[in-house]
């Protein structure tokens, strides 16, 4: 019996829930968000002179641009920690949990392994210390599922 009094049998045998198409949206739209600043509107700070990026709305954002893109994707990943939606019921929580705590800890590994030069990979050399603060919100994203788990 689930624990859950809030979220009806019907909502929980659903594939797909209005919630669950929402965190899709905001994953996908997190993750496109940060391939199509890193492409093109960061410009190449690598490059001499510097390249400006263009639509200079967006490359003026600097940094803002990793806040909105990661904040989007831990936003749909937080949301999708529901029983309504496949990944915040039965194996799916298990699922969620273990992958956020397990990309989490790659992501600190891996800026820990390749710290002294960062440059050949992408969005972690823009991103400096604050590569941490990403592995650690992907972990405390995997605690939001360990919470639903029944």
């Amino acid at each position: 019996m689930s624990k859950s009094k809030t979220v009806i049998t019907e909502e929980k045998t659903r594939r797909f829930s209005v919630r669950f198409l929402i965190s899709l949206l905001l994953i996908v739209g997190g993750i496109a968000w940060l391939a199509y600043y890193y492409i093109g509107p960061r410009g190449n700070p690598l490059a001499f002179p510097p390249v400006e990026g263009s639509p200079t709305a967006i490359a003026d954002l600097a940094r803002w641009n990793y806040v909105i893109g990661f904040g989007a994707m831990m936003l749909g990943l937080m949301i999708s920690a529901h029983p309504s939606t496949p990944l915040g019921r039965g194996r799916g929580v298990v699922v969620g949990m273990l992958g956020c705590f397990l990309i989490g800890l790659i992501w600190i590994c891996t800026f820990y392994v390749f710290s002294d030069d960062l440059s050949r990979l992408w969005i972690l050399n823009d991103l400096g210390q604050w590569n941490l603060v990403v592995g650690i919100a992907f972990m405390a994203v995997g605690f939001s599922f360990a919470t639903k788990w029944e």
